[in-house]
């Protein structure tokens, strides 16, 4: 018998579709909902069933939390699960799941809201002997600020107490403009999380960001699933990861294993979930905790050989945790996002053309079609390219040779940059922070040329309806830039 008879996912695009594909092989029923603008995304094809939930905007749709939960009951759901963004972290929706007799696939609401409140979790982190960044814990004035900062010691960091994303973050190196960047954290945090509330922290120079995988059952048992490294970071979120982390020791991956499950045992905690940590120079600090599955589980779950979503099921369903194997091999993850690579901006249009890697230990976690319009409403990610390999150089050249097979036209894509990064020395070395986007010459102006290039080229191939498909990487030579090998598309584009 099924753990479930159906699951409501609260969610779309490859979230939804992961979570689909593992109910189905669990034997369970799914049910997926749809905006306006996703009346023919994958996941609304996959699922089970399928039912409208409002307009193309967010707020009219996948977090209107009422509708949502009146679908699951009308449809006789007896769980949901919440993929992550959209209602994942939302502690009253958490409740109402509850009180309604569903079964929300992640943690209680409690767990929600003191791991929610980043002031609130450096607190209980303290309390279970998590190290912290040196900061101020409770709400700050602008004359506690001052105070604060020059106690500290220059360069701090203003970061909002709700919400995540980068959002509300700022980064000052001297007095003269604390003041400002703390008004301007205060207005951006108010905007997004409706909550201004912004506290303050030493800003650790040449940090690297690594987080640990923790799965917790509802009878107190906590498990990890050792580290990733997501230190390749744009606007503060997250473009390239990999795991294990190259310059962890199996005693400092230890250490951050043990401080992660109790901080989870501290808050009650069931499900997945993710303790983050900023580590320099032979020391880690607590970041925050994400109470919800990360984009990036799926390199945890290549080397440990898990299915963390089924993991979720399991628990929810009130099974113990299994405890994980030993790790294998090395994975790296790269994220698709519809945007400009010279300056990141969200690209909308058509997807006209649409060509997918294959072969050992290639993994893709999408929804893309040819002819997806991508739209302007939802994150601009698209999926994600995971490869799994022996070891990391072996990898690397396995996610670069899958990221030359990945077409995608009528849209700009980042992957140009997730190229760049992974053919840089200092990505290659293993030894780099969470500055390297900014180190990295990744030649904006040819960049501004190739993405206009490419624009123009799918814009043409629609307009005409040709089906002339152009690789610019056939024949080209491992060590030849992606931005030489686009160089190619316009000279073959001529010809034809």
């Amino acid at each position: 018998m099924p753990l479930f008879r159906r699951i409501l996912i609260a969610n779309r695009g490859e979230i939804a579709l992961r979570v689909i594909r593992t109910a189905q092989e669990m034997g369970i029923e799914t049910v997926a909902i749809y905006s306006d603008a996703d009346r023919t995304a994958l996941h609304v094809r996959k699922a089970t069933c399928a039912q409208h939930v409002g307009g193309s905007k967010p707020i009219e749709s996948y977090l209107d939390a009422k509708r949502v939960l009146e679908i699951a009951k009308k449809t006789g759901c007896d769980a949901l699960h919440p993929g992550y963004g959209f209602l994942s972290e939302n502690a009253a929706f958490s409740e109402a799941c509850e009180a309604a007799g569903i079964t929300f696939l992640g943690p209680g609401p409690k767990a929600i809201r003191s791991m929610g409140d980043k002031v609130a979790a450096r607190t209980i982190a303290l309390k279970a002997g998590v190290p912290l960044v040196p900061g101020l814990q409770e709400d700050i004035d602008e004359a506690g600020l001052v105070a604060g900062a020059k106690k500290l010691g220059y360069p701090v960091m203003l970061k909002a107490a709700s919400g995540g994303g980068g959002k509300g973050i700022r980064i000052v190196s001297e007095e003269s403009g604390l003041l400002e960047a703390f008004r301007l954290a205060r207005a951006e945090a108010k905007g997004a999380f409706a909550d201004d509330r912004v506290y303050l922290e030493k800003y650790v120079e040449e940090p690297r960001h690594v987080e640990i995988q923790i799965m917790a059952d509802k009878h107190g048992n906590v498990v990890h699933y050792g580290e990733r490294e997501c230190s390749v970071q744009r606007r503060h979120q997250k473009l390239v990861e990999e795991t294990p982390c190259s310059v962890l020791t199996e005693e400092l991956r230890q250490k951050m294993g043990e401080s992660a499950c109790g901080l989870a045992r501290e808050v009650g905690y069931v499900g997945a979930g993710t303790v983050e940590f900023l580590y320099s120079k032979g020391e880690f600090y607590f970041l925050e905790m994400n109470t919800r599955l990360q984009v990036e589980h799926p390199i945890t779950e290549e080397c440990y050989g898990v299915d963390l979503v089924r993991e979720m099921i399991r628990v929810g369903a009130g099974l113990a945790v299994q405890q994980p194997g030993p790790s294998r091999g090395h994975a790296i993850e790269v994220r698709i996002n519809a945007e400009d690579p010279t300056n990141y901006f969200p690209s909308l249009g058509r997807i006209e053309r649409l060509g997918l890697p294959g072969g050992p230990g290639v993994r893709l976690d999408a929804a893309m079609f040819r002819g997806q319009e991508v739209t302007p409403y939802y994150d601009s990610m698209l999926g994600k390219l995971i490869v799994h390999a022996a070891d990391r150089p072996e990898a690397i050249a396995r996610c670069i040779r899958a990221l030359r097979e990945l077409r995608i036209v009528g849209v700009l894509t980042s992957l140009p940059v997730a190229m760049a990064t992974l053919q840089s020395e200092e990505f290659q070395s293993g030894n780099y922070d969470t500055g390297i986007l900014e180190r990295i010459n990744t030649g904006s102006d040819e960049r501004r040329d190739v993405a206009m290039l490419s624009g123009a080229i799918a814009r043409f191939l629609a307009a005409e309806k040709v089906g002339v498909v152009v690789d610019p990487g056939e024949g080209a030579a491992p060590s030849q830039s992606d931005w030489a090998m686009m160089g190619r598309r316009e000279r073959l584009w001529r010809k034809r």
